[in-house]
């Protein structure tokens, strides 16, 4: 069967996350039909991780395998994006090796979010990004930002309820800038746990404006989701790159 390495980009407000689920409109879903429609084939469609409802990709990758014509990367793309509607896109599509699965080869992944930092809101970014009325000091952001990265024990950082039970991740690195309004967030690591960077990021917007919170190591080292800070909205998130 011929398979091929999807990169696609994709904004998620109009979906429930990106794996398909019963009665619910997803990614993978309306990315697979639009693939058997565009070649009159079965597919299998895999991704390199799940996105929740409302989080956006700039660099999600995929694997689509069936019995698929042998076309130029240019021409696959160009066929399946004929048939997707206007907030989903294939960006690239290569041959893909026997071996090679979206999930498991993934050596890490880069997450940017995006604050609208006013005390006005703006209707033309509201559906990309969270609106943060308090001021984030940039400098005081950044110093909390370092506290996390390194190889450490992130539970408190992961959303109450979660299964996961090695809670053992390395960020690479964490930083913020600002834009005018906006404060745009970007962390890297090998893995994520379940809203690790949402809450990572509002734990920091909120320290950075003001809020009392512990500070970041005490909250690490308690390995409790308590003493973090709230859980930033979904469509501020962008999955942006995924590392091979």
């Amino acid at each position: 069967m011929q398979g091929y390495i999807l990169k696609i980009a994709y904004k998620g407000t109009a979906y429930c996350g990106w794996q398909v689920q019963p009665n619910k409109p997803t990614v993978q879903a309306v990315l697979q039909a639009a693939i058997e429609s565009a070649f009159g084939v079965k597919t299998e469609l895999t991704g390199c991780s799940r996105t929740d409802s409302g989080v956006h990709a700039r660099g999600f990758v995929a694997l689509v395998s069936g019995n698929l014509p042998n076309v130029s990367e240019e021409s696959f793309a160009l066929a399946v994006n004929t048939k997707l509607p206007q907030d989903i896109a294939v960006l690239e599509a290569r041959p893909a090796p026997d071996s090679f699965h979206p999930r498991y080869d993934a050596k890490g992944k880069e997450y940017v979010y995006v604050i609208h930092n006013s005390r006005i809101r703006d209707p033309f970014s509201e559906e990309t990004s969270w609106h943060f009325p308090r001021y984030i000091d940039i400098e005081k952001a950044n110093k909390l930002c370092a506290e996390f990265v390194g190889r450490q024990d992130f539970k408190a950082f992961m959303a109450a309820g979660s299964k996961i039970t090695d809670t053992l991740r390395e960020v690479k690195y964490f930083n913020a800038v600002r834009e005018g309004d906006k404060v745009i967030f970007t962390v890297a690591a090998d893995g994520f746990l379940y809203n690790m960077v949402r809450i990572m990021v509002g734990t920091v917007a909120e320290a950075a404006s003001g809020t009392n919170i512990m500070p970041i190591k005490e909250i690490i080292a308690s390995r409790e989701r308590k003493n973090a800070g709230t859980t930033a909205a979904a469509k501020g998130l962008t999955l942006n790159k995924v590392f091979y």
